[in-house]
């Protein structure tokens, strides 16, 4: 518990952060329709414009992920938290300032580009604060309570859209998002790694190079040789099989995650007419599902059958309100959906507290860094594949009468990912030894 309090100011600025990025996903979609496609419930180059962006954003994501995570490793979570944090307020400040075509052009643009460092890394970067200060065994009940802390933020920042007016949304949104920083740069400690939490398992001559960097003062950081050669890469994968698979799972989630993103509330307006009240009614539900569930339900379940079970039966009930979505034939369907939530939302904090477990505590950030841009992979491939089947589909072009199609091939995406998540078998905990002294200074030779 003690080391639970001590991440409290962690634990408050992605409450914060997460206030302000969750609350407009209810009022985007509106955003983007009245620009683009004015009285219309169904528009085609909103999906396919939302899908590109995903697009881009993931590619980019994909590079700049392990970058970040492996800067933070060297420079500190605390500094690289700061970078995406700052992005995120420019285009939530536009929209909080005018929503006309003009202005949502120019928001489209600069989200996109200011994506590519903030989509993913503070959660990641949050991932490996919370690795650096909780042992090993604990962790996946620390990753859960961080994940509940961001479904509680999703809840709070639906409710308030959904007694908000658009505009108000995006004004809130960009002062939290202003507060969310000035919050974590004064009162958030820079995270100081435990090298005796475990043992890294990359190469013993690795680890020698760290500790000879540290005694050469003559040797500096290099900022191009900080992004992870695919030999690191590699290393990571060869270590460890659990890591492999975990990285297979989390592809795959990834890519069913996004679609469902990227295709649902364009698939709900078309279907059911949602609108940003709906949206909203609709997130707080999983939101409040999830919240209960991170922080009261995994704590207990994860020690009690293992985070590879629960990571299966998380991935059970993502693909299982996929395919409910997919099929829904009256308003009430998608809300019955969102309250699966309550156990698919163990998915992701248990591949990372899988993960963290086969890395050592000087490759958190690198290793947090890699299954994001594994993630990112996906992102770019998801959008190109499910947007235009979307489109096609709540057309009138549609081959056959099957609105949620897409959202049902998406569903087939989410069960590979939970059919690879039952040959998942996580090893005994590392022993608690020193393998080389390792902290923000360590760098490349």
């Amino acid at each position: 518990m003690g080391r639970l309090l001590e991440l409290s100011h962690l634990f408050a600025t992605i409450f914060l952060y997460n206030f302000a990025t969750l609350m407009v996903i209810p009022a985007i979609t509106d955003v983007t329709m009245a620009a683009l496609c004015p009285g219309k419930d169904q528009c085609s180059i909103a999906i396919y414009l939302s899908g590109f962006q995903q697009a881009i954003i993931g590619l980019g994501s994909f590079v700049m992920m392990p970058l970040m995570g492996n800067l933070s490793d060297k420079y500190g979570r605390k500094a690289l938290l700061t970078i995406p944090m700052t992005l995120t307020i420019i285009p939530l400040a536009i929209l909080a300032y005018s929503r006309t075509r003009n202005f949502f052009y120019a928001y489209y643009v600069l989200k996109t580009v200011t994506a590519i460092f903030c989509e993913g890394s503070v959660h990641s970067l949050a991932l490996a604060y919370v690795a650096d200060n909780v042992p090993e065994g604990r962790r996946a009940s620390a990753f859960g309570i961080l994940s509940g802390i961001g479904y509680c933020a999703f809840v709070c920042g639906n409710l308030s859209t959904r007694f908000l007016s658009t505009s108000s949304t995006f004004q809130v949104s960009a002062s939290m998002a202003i507060a969310s920083t000035v919050y974590m740069r004064v009162l958030l400690p820079d995270s100081i790694i435990d090298e005796n939490l475990s043992v890294p398992i990359m190469s013993t001559e690795k680890v020698e190079s760290v500790t000879d960097s540290r005694e050469d003062p003559a040797r500096k950081p290099q900022m191009f040789k900080t992004l992870p050669s695919m030999e690191d890469v590699l290393v990571l994968l060869k270590s460890s099989l659990v890591f492999t698979q975990a990285a297979i799972v989390s592809f795959f989630s990834s890519l069913a995650d996004v679609g469902l993103h990227a295709s649902l509330l364009y698939y709900l307006k078309a279907r059911f007419h949602f609108n940003k009240d709906q949206f909203a009614d609709l997130m707080v539900i999983s939101g409040i599902a999830g919240t209960i569930s991170q922080m009261l339900l995994m704590p207990i379940l994860a020690p009690a059958i293992g985070e590879d079970r629960l990571l299966s039966i998380g991935l059970f009930f993502a693909t299982a309100h996929m395919f409910l979505y997919s099929v829904a034939w009256s308003f009430w369907v998608p809300y019955v959906a969102a309250m699966f939530s309550i156990f698919f939302v163990f998915s992701q904090p248990c591949i990372r507290s899988i993960v963290s477990r086969q890395v050592g505590s000087c490759e958190q950030g690198k290793a947090q860094g890699i299954i994001t841009g594994i993630g990112s992979f996906a992102n770019v491939i998801s959008p190109l594949a499910f947007s235009p089947l979307t489109a096609l589909f709540l057309s009138e072009r549609a081959p056959f009468n099957f609105p949620g199609f897409s959202i049902m091939c998406i569903a087939f995406a989410s069960m590979i990912a939970f059919a690879q998540s039952l040959l998942v078998r996580v090893a005994p905990q590392i022993s608690d030894k020193k393998a080389g002294n390792c902290n923000y200074n360590c760098m490349e030779p």
